[in-house]
């Protein structure tokens, strides 16, 4: 019987990290894992390279121009005492109805002034334009112009509650505007993700880390043409399991996420069962066949590692594991021995019953 019991608690025993303050894995000693204690000089090392998140500067510069017509505009042209003109439909009709649409090709046709290129005018030059026209055949014509409806549109993609296009009008439309326009779905958006595609290029914008500290990010004024896409967490967890009250995958939501918030989200270690001196970190472990994976270790009955967890940060894919109590340990495997004890009773009975 003692012998059974030995040979259980060293295989249950080669498959944990244990409670020292160097766990003991057969991975470890393989190469295929490194340990690293969290240290003071660690997390320092780890942050000092950190740089604060800043707008692009081609992005941050530009500034946009006097509206001009694009393709897919709708235009009202108002000439005075002319209603013919004016409101062909009728001035009972929506705006839009007597308004006329500027074609793909950047065209737009108006009675009596003909076909006439638009695109890439501003509101007055096409004004103009059509009353110079217009004044070969009435005397000194008013005219005036607005735009009805807007062919010029930023996508929105992504984790927003509401993903239709936005128009660019002739009042600006920032990137804060559009989101908040949009729409964030706080459970599923990974706001440090944000991905503003301009003209071809992408630019990642995290937006968590340019308001930070006090900060408001600068406004980034939208062009015809861009593309907004917030990414959605759902790929990017850390896993909390072990000794912890609610062991559980956690998305993050931000630029990053400390072990403190971490082990705080998951209810914190388990007061009865949990080992303090045994929380690990494990790092790098899906790219094994590549690069030795980390395990890194935080003595959490030390005052200091307090401070040490809520300045370490974790990295997608991480999993934080919380050892047991030695008493727990011993537990757990005398509840798994029972049973087994059970069997070896009953063979050992009905043996002693055949000798009779």
């Amino acid at each position: 019987m003692p012998t059974v019991a030995v040979v259980l608690l060293g295989g249950c025993m080669g498959q944990q990290l244990s409670t020292g303050e160097t766990p003991r894995v057969n991975l470890i000693e393989t190469g295929e894992v490194k340990v690293v204690p969290i240290t003071p000089e660690l997390v320092a090392n780890s942050t000092a390279g950190m740089q604060a998140q800043q707008v692009p500067a081609e992005l941050a510069s530009y500034r946009p121009e006097s509206y001009r017509i694009q393709p897919g505009d709708t235009l009202l042209v108002t000439v005075w005492d002319h209603p013919e003109l004016t409101a062909p439909a009728g001035s009972q009709q929506q705006a839009v109805s007597n308004g006329r649409q500027v074609q793909p090709d950047g065209s737009f046709f108006f009675p009596y002034a003909g076909k006439i290129n638009v695109t890439g005018m501003t509101i007055e030059k096409v004004r103009s334009t059509l009353a110079s026209k217009l004044g070969r055949y009435l005397n000194d014509p008013q005219v005036d112009l607005n735009v009805v409806g807007y062919g010029s549109r930023v996508s929105m993609q992504g984790a927003f509650t509401n993903t239709a296009p936005q128009e660019i009008t002739p009042v600006p439309l920032t990137l804060s505007q559009a989101v908040g326009r949009a729409g964030i779905n706080a459970e599923q958006a990974d706001i440090s993700g944000l991905v503003l595609v301009r003209d071809g290029k992408s630019y990642r914008l995290d937006q968590d880390a340019l308001n930070r500290n006090g900060t408001i990010a600068p406004d980034i004024y939208l062009k015809p043409g861009d593309q907004v896409y917030l990414p959605f967490n759902d790929r990017k967890e850390v896993y909390v399991v072990g000794e912890v009250t609610k062991p559980q995958a956690i998305n993050f939501k931000t630029t990053d996420m400390t072990l403190t918030q971490a082990l705080g989200r998951a209810g914190g270690l388990d007061p009865t069962t949990s080992n303090a001196s045994a929380v690990y970190v494990i790092r790098g472990m899906q790219g094994m066949e590549r690069a030795p994976g980390t395990v890194y270790h935080l003595n959490a009955k030390s005052p200091v590692a307090f401070v040490l967890a809520d300045r370490f940060l974790l990295q997608p894919g991480d999993v934080v594991f919380v050892g047991q109590a030695g008493i727990t340990r011993w537990n757990r495997f005398v509840s798994q021995l029972l049973p087994f004890s059970g069997v070896l009773r009953n063979a050992v009975s009905a043996g002693n019953n055949v000798g009779l």
